[in-house]
């Protein structure tokens, strides 16, 4: 069934193609009775407005794209929901892309982007390196802001969490807890988050001049999956070599770390203590409740979207900002034992 057009609308109310234009955009210019005429044409003859070719002509596109890494982390959904919240309230829609942490796939969504004409785009970048398509998106007039992300370069917004000082509070609060064996567990350290998060904890160490032992475990993505084979890697060494104690890039591979370490019958926090990063929902509501590094997620997506929508709005004059946000660290069962008081 063809769709009715814009010119059968004006012949049926009886007015010119201006004055359905000035209903449909400027509704105020229009007197009430006529523009009760042409809305009762436009029901009638059930017109749609063909609002990607308005926005097209006009250069302007009401779209506004975030690609993340892991759709399926808890994390990223409020990121999203605050981005969301902040880009329904300027009148436009925001879609959501997942890179899955593959940098190929990332690029492919970029290029689609770029041809659709977004709005703009928020983005956390599978790599920290140089990124030529994010400069060419912003030389195109298309705003991009990183999401969980210091910016590295001057031509783009950013908003991050102090990662460096999230490992710090993680690892300051294992060795209060009388910690010497600690393993990091988290990868690739390609991910900016990963390795700050590890950064922060390594230089926590040299600063108290401690004698801990730090080993790393690098995983291949940031997943339940990954830290219940983590786990199990951990549970293969000898028992006096076995860490005490655990710090995991993000909460989904503390999960998979708390899943493999109950089921083997070793006790949380009384065998080995886990700390998260990310403070999602699951992680108060664990078997054993999580403690981990908070992070204020929906404020997160909300204010890489305002400065997106600034920056959309004030074109050339707008000024870059980095928004930097502060961890809190939560304690709760995982970790809140004193190594020393235990048997």
């Amino acid at each position: 069934m063809a769709t009715a057009n814009i010119k059968e609308v004006a012949r049926h109310a009886g007015v010119s193609l201006g004055t359905v234009s000035n209903v449909l955009n400027r509704p105020d210019t229009v007197a009430p009775a006529t523009r009760q005429r042409v809305l009762d044409a436009i029901s009638t003859l059930g017109y749609v407005r063909n609002d990607s070719a308005r926005q097209l002509r006009a250069g302007r596109s009401r779209t506004v794209a975030i690609v993340v890494l892991d759709v399926a982390n808890p994390f990223f959904t409020d990121v999203v929901r605050g981005a969301e919240q902040a880009i329904e309230g300027a009148g436009a829609m925001l879609v959501v892309c997942n890179s899955g942490e593959d940098s190929a796939r990332e690029r492919r969504h970029l290029e689609l982007l770029e041809e659709q004409r977004v709005r703009g785009v928020l983005i956390t970048p599978v790599g920290h390196g140089p990124q030529p398509i994010l400069d060419r998106l912003i030389e195109r007039g298309i705003p991009v802001v990183l999401v969980d992300r210091g910016a590295g370069r001057a031509n783009r917004c950013s908003v991050a969490v102090d990662d460096v000082l999230g490992g710090r509070l993680a690892m300051d609060h294992l060795l209060d807890q009388g910690h010497q064996r600690i393993a990091y567990l988290g990868g690739p350290l390609t991910i900016a988050q990963v390795a700050d998060r590890h950064a922060g904890a390594a230089a926590t160490l040299r600063d108290r001049g401690s004698t801990a032992d730090l080993r790393v475990a690098m995983t291949t993505s940031l997943t339940v999956a990954a830290g219940r084979r983590a786990a199990e890697e951990l549970l293969a060494l000898p028992v006096r070599k076995r860490p005490t104690a655990v710090f995991c890039a993000n909460d989904l591979i503390a999960l998979g770390v708390l899943q493999e370490l109950t089921a083997r019958g070793v006790r949380v926090p009384i065998d080995v203590a886990i700390v998260g990063y990310d403070d999602i929902e699951f992680a108060g509501a664990a078997a054993v409740p999580l403690s981990s590094v908070r992070q204020p997620r929906d404020q997160l997506g909300r204010a890489a979207a305002e400065l997106l929508l600034e920056e959309a709005e004030s074109g050339d004059t707008h000024r870059h900002r980095h928004v930097v946000f502060q961890p809190e660290l939560v304690v709760r069962r995982s970790s809140d034992q004193p190594r020393r008081t235990r048997r």
